[in-house]
């Protein structure tokens, strides 16, 4: 259910580079237990990102200001502004990079998550409504099942009080255009808020540049996205809310007949019941429909020409609905915070695709059209016990059930022969349990460890869906089963009052059936379980407050990610997972007064990483340096100027048939307005 905001911290900033608590005595999250808790007291390594850092980022969209955190990363390094939303899939700690999500990302508690593929549509979730990011990485299953595996993200939206008004506007490099409004009231009980966002680019040649042919251009993107909320606080005990929002958005991949466009509608309802000495229940219904369509090009050699090889139109639909009750503070032997919950969600989709081979023949698949339903139910328990303000421990357990059903495949051949192939009912169950402990024997250190078993059930997508990337083509695969991870983490944080903060945390998870993109012929994959993966490493942060106005943090993240056993392609075990870098190393320098200026300079270096399953195909490491001023006029305005790469480093971000790159150096520039 949406989760109340919490309050800006007061302390030093908790960057991205930096541990989220460091000095910010009981500030608040949200996240971790599904219920507000002090940050400090949780078992999990929360990072958070306030308001202010929000606003003080150059990044545009929210994926690339969530690429300072540590633990987080996409499959492509692609900025959403070129990036096909297909290709946009966000993972934790490097847990199974693919082109589906292994975490969930939640806005005031609701799934965000496309429920046909699991990838994630940045450019729908404009920041001038972001109060607060809270990421916490670690198996999370146990209380929010299917999409949690790796971890999970959670905006939270701006509260709503009294008249207020924002609006921003920037123009930058590639013809870049942006604007974003978001106006609040409150009449008594009942508030309101919209928001919006429009954005044009005329985008960059995303193939690099000796790879690139005549039929190259540049990537232009078209997108727009609007968003209300409705509270209405019916008595001392039941609040009500209502929210909607509409996104479009029109992608050119760099060449003419390399398309893709979204159209997509979400709803929800809820209520927050907190009777006198009962606790507090919470129900909310959402919902989704979508309709994802995508062309792709077969290319010629030097990339001369081009023809439409294949057309696809998904039209996607989801409802899910979520009960959940929390218990006031119970006293046994310490303080129990009990919670019981269930929720249901069910997803349908259909793969409508046109193909055009190059030679027509008799058995030449001209049509097809793959359907499929897919079935998600869940209860879980939660108790968080505080033994004594030193130690805390909160155990969770969770019961999944999912079925896929209905499903078929329907082609059409050069001969005009219509065939169809139903798949089979495919059904499981899983248990996944979690259990976390925190310690703090003195008051400037906290000791944490968690033990977890999370799973992630194959999407339509991956079971139905073929797709093709650059020139490389993967297969569906309706007999994939699901996956699971078992893993822990110890770690520690110092955190003095005044200046410095101090955060390590050592991780190590089992991923059992991961499922690949395997290559089984030239420029040819299919998606498969492979037996297993380890996935090990360290995150460091520190933040340090220099003085009242200055601050500085960095952080340095290790991931070993590697399979181990694979009896269907023993020739991968020992390989690196693909686009997972190793190492990842981040550091910012802020500048903070309130009534004059903010500025942000950061450098970030992401490691050697593999494009494909064999390790054939290296990209080299890279760094990126961005920087932000914004001065402030007044209380109610506010320029902003800003640039990413700053120093215009060219660098691979895929290699799938063809070389692409990054984005060049970004500058852009405008005004804020606030009253």
């Amino acid at each position: 259910a949406p989760a109340p905001a919490a309050a800006e911290p007061a302390g030093p900033p908790a960057a991205g580079a930096g541990p989220a608590g460091a000095g910010l005595g009981e500030e608040i999250a949200v996240t971790a237990n599904r219920t507000p808790r002090p940050l400090r007291d949780s078992s999990a390594a929360i990072t958070v990102l306030p308001k202010g850092e929000v606003d003080r980022s150059p990044a545009v969209t929210l994926d690339d200001l969530l690429r300072t955190v540590p633990s987080f990363a996409l499959l492509r390094l692609s900025s959403s502004m070129v990036a096909d939303p297909s290709s946009q899939a966000m993972n934790l700690r490097g847990i199974g990079p693919s082109g589906v999500s292994r975490s969930l990302l939640l806005v005031d508690g609701i799934p965000e998550n496309d429920a046909y593929g699991d990838w994630i549509y940045w450019r729908a979730l404009p920041t001038i409504d972001i109060d607060r990011i809270e990421v916490v990485p670690g198996g999370g299953s146990a209380l929010y099942g299917n999409y949690a595996l790796g971890g999970v993200t959670q905006v939270l939206t701006r509260p709503i009080t009294g008249p207020a008004f924002d609006a921003d506007a920037e123009y930058g490099s590639f013809d870049t255009y942006q604007l974003a409004l978001r106006g609040a009231d409150r009449w008594g009980p009942v508030g309101a808020a919209v928001d919006g966002e429009l954005f044009k680019s005329n985008g960059y040649p995303v193939v690099a540049p000796y790879a690139r042919g005549p039929i190259d251009g540049n990537s232009p993107t078209w997108d727009g996205v609007v968003n209300g909320r409705v509270e209405d606080r019916v008595s001392e005990d039941l609040t009500l809310t209502a929210r909607g929002g509409y996104f479009y958005e029109d992608e050119n991949g760099g060449t003419a007949d390399t398309l893709s466009s979204v159209r997509r509608l979400e709803y929800g309802l809820g209520a927050r019941y907190t009777p006198a000495g009962v606790g507090t229940v919470e129900l909310t219904t959402y919902g989704h429909a979508e309709d994802f369509f995508q062309t792709r090009a077969r290319i010629a050699a030097g990339r001369v020409s081009e023809a439409v090889s294949m057309v696809q139109d998904v039209p996607a639909h989801d409802l899910g609905a979520g009960l959940v009750w929390t218990s006031r503070p119970l006293s046994f032997a310490g303080t129990h915070t009990l919670m019981v919950g269930s929720d249901a969600r069910r997803i349908t989709g259909d793969t409508e695709e046109t193909l055009t081979p190059p030679v027509v023949g008799p058995t030449s698949v001209l049509a097809r059209d793959a359907v499929g339903e897919q079935y998600l139910y869940g209860v879980f328990a939660q108790d968080v016990y505080d033994v004594a303000d030193a130690v805390s421990i909160d155990a969770a357990v969770r019961y999944d059930r999912w079925i896929n059903t209905d499903a078929a495949t329907t082609q059409v051949s050069g001969a005009g022969v219509t065939t169809v192939a139903g798949h089979p009912r495919q059904s499981d169950d899983q248990v996944s349990p979690k259990a976390g402990i925190r310690v703090r024997p003195v008051e400037w250190l906290t000791l944490r460890g968690a033990a977890y078993s999370a799973f992630r059930a194959p999407t339509l997508d991956e079971l139905y869906r073929p797709f093709q990337v650059g020139t490389i083509f993967t297969l569906a695969n309706p007999n994939l089963g699901p996956e699971t991870l078992l893993g822990g983490e110890v770690g520690f944080e110092i955190a003095t009052l005044s200046a410095f903060s101090l955060r390590a945390t050592g991780y190590w998870n089992d991923l059992d059936n991961p499922i690949t993109n395997v290559t089984i012929g030239p420029n040819l994959r299919q998606r498969q379980n492979l037996g297993q993966a380890r996935i090990r490493g360290v995150e460091t942060e520190a933040g340090w407050r220099i003085s009242r106005v200055l601050s500085a943090t960095a952080a340095y993240t290790y991931v070993d990610s590697v399979v181990t056993s694979a009896p269907a392609a023993p020739q991968l075990v020992g390989k690196q997972l693909p686009l997972d870098p190793s190492q990842r190393v981040s550091g910012s320098l802020a500048y903070d007064d309130h009534q004059r200026l903010s500025a942000l300079v950061q450098v970030r270096y992401i490691g050697r990483q593999y494009e494909d399953d064999r390790n054939t195909l290296p990209m080299g490491g890279f760094a990126l340096v961005d920087l932000s001023v914004n001065p402030r006029i007044d209380r109610n305005l506010e320029l902003v100027f800003g640039v990413d790469n700053l120093f215009d480093r060219q660098y691979l971000v895929g290699r799938a048939g063809v070389d692409t790159i990054g984005q060049p150096r970004y500058v852009h520039g405008g005004v804020r307005v606030h009253y």
